[in-house]
């Protein structure tokens, strides 16, 4: 019998109770190659002072293994040439509870190329991989193979505010739509920001955004609608109008460029709080020193046992036992900066409160019989416990 996922219990659980359920989906989004190609994996620590080097695609590829492996996220996104490797030839989600996703779009505003400027024109739509091949591996599957792929796929779409290329956007949307139905395919729609400047005026984006997605989706009936959303966090106002709106359209955030590891943390704990059910990190997990750890702290603060200042401290605490040197200080790792939330790394900015330490107040869980009370803790007493806990988690890696 199939192993359970944990997106599918965790989709049912929120749309039984879309106020009251804490469930929380993550999913590391390994698809750069997709986009950002050669530099996808992130840099080589092998490399000469001056020389940028990258890691290969097989590397990319045994990073995914050992998220898998993890079994701490509930999605993992790739591309379609990755997915065919990891689902279809080696099997490796058949025993997990991991579900495999595969990018079923590649618009012109993700072609990031070194000296390209293709990514900085009116985003145009295109797609590299067919349903087919994401589900067995060739065109026209037979019945019988259409499960030994995946049958969840991202699909992208960026509005410009600009009637044709718009219409273009929509009419290659409701195409892939219809071909899902047809094809029993799951689809989550990432919306990107314009990837053009002045496309809307910046103090109206995050209701143009909202309203985009409203409007597109309201003559779509349940077999056509996304799974779930993905889009930058333009902040509190911006996520509780659109899950007030529709408490059954669940939202994901994107998590944009690396930033500190306190942007990363505190932009989960802030979406959560205010709606999202679901955060899809690429870069900021890809580009951290310990990719591991920096998941299972998502995990943490997602779960409501460790808040984002304290989940730094604890991450430092696991870099010095193993022995990695921090891309920053602590104390400039505990910092916040601007993020850049658009695909090729410029455009809209990220909406995240001025002063964090409001948001480092919440109150923690009630205590079970197998978890230690966290609210009669002092914050250092928490942090060691924190830090004990992943080293015995990572410490022998």
């Amino acid at each position: 019998m199939p192993l359970e996922k944990s997106l599918d219990r965790k989709l049912s659980a929120i749309h039984a109770d879309p106020s009251g359920c804490k469930e929380f989906i993550i999913a590391d989004a390994k698809d750069a190659d997709m986009g950002i190609s050669i530099g996808a994996p992130g840099k080589s620590p092998e490399r000469h002072d001056g020389e940028v080097r990258f890691k290969t695609l097989a590397q990319y590829r045994q990073q995914i293994r050992e998220v898998i492996d993890q079994g701490v996220v509930d999605i993992v996104l790739m591309s379609a040439s990755t997915s065919e490797m990891l689902t279809i030839q080696e099997r490796l989600f058949d025993n997990s509870h991991i579900t495999p996703a595969a990018r079923a779009n590649d618009a012109t505003d993700v072609h990031i190329h070194r000296g390209g400027r293709i990514h900085t024109t009116p985003s145009r739509p295109f797609r590299t991989a067919s349903l087919d091949h994401m589900q067995c591996g060739h065109l026209d599957c037979d019945p019988e193979e259409r499960e030994l792929g995946v049958d969840l796929g991202l699909y992208s779409v960026t509005f410009n505010n600009q009637l044709e290329l718009d219409i273009d956007v929509l009419n290659q949307f409701k195409e892939f739509r219809e071909e899902c139905e047809r094809k029993r395919f799951r689809y989550f729609l990432e919306i990107f920001d314009p990837n053009v400047p002045d496309a809307v005026a910046p103090d109206q984006l995050p209701g143009f955004i909202n309203d985009v997605i409203a409007r597109s989706l309201a003559g779509v009936t349940s077999a056509g609608r996304p799974t779930f959303l993905k889009m930058v966090y333009h902040g509190p106002r911006a996520m509780e109008e659109l899950v007030r709106f529709d408490p059954h359209l669940v939202v994901g955030i994107l998590g944009g460029g690396s930033g500190t590891t306190l942007d990363a943390f505190l932009l989960i704990h802030e979406a959560q709080k205010y709606g999202a059910k679901v955060a899809l990190f690429g870069r900021k997990i890809n580009n951290s020193e310990h990719q591991l750890a920096f998941i299972q702290m998502l995990r943490y603060i997602t779960d409501g046992v460790i808040e984002p200042r304290e989940a730094v401290q604890a991450y430092h605490g696991v870099l010095q036992e193993l022995k990695i040197t921090p891309q920053r200080s602590l104390e400039d790792d505990l910092l916040l900066q601007t993020n850049v939330m658009s695909y090729g790394g410029s455009g809209t900015f990220i909406s995240l409160p001025n002063q964090p330490e409001a948001l480092l107040k919440s109150s923690h869980p009630t205590p079970d019989s197998g978890r230690p009370n966290f609210a009669k803790m002092s914050a250092n007493e928490r942090l060691n416990y924190h830090q004990d806990r992943l080293k015995r988690l990572f410490g022998d890696k």
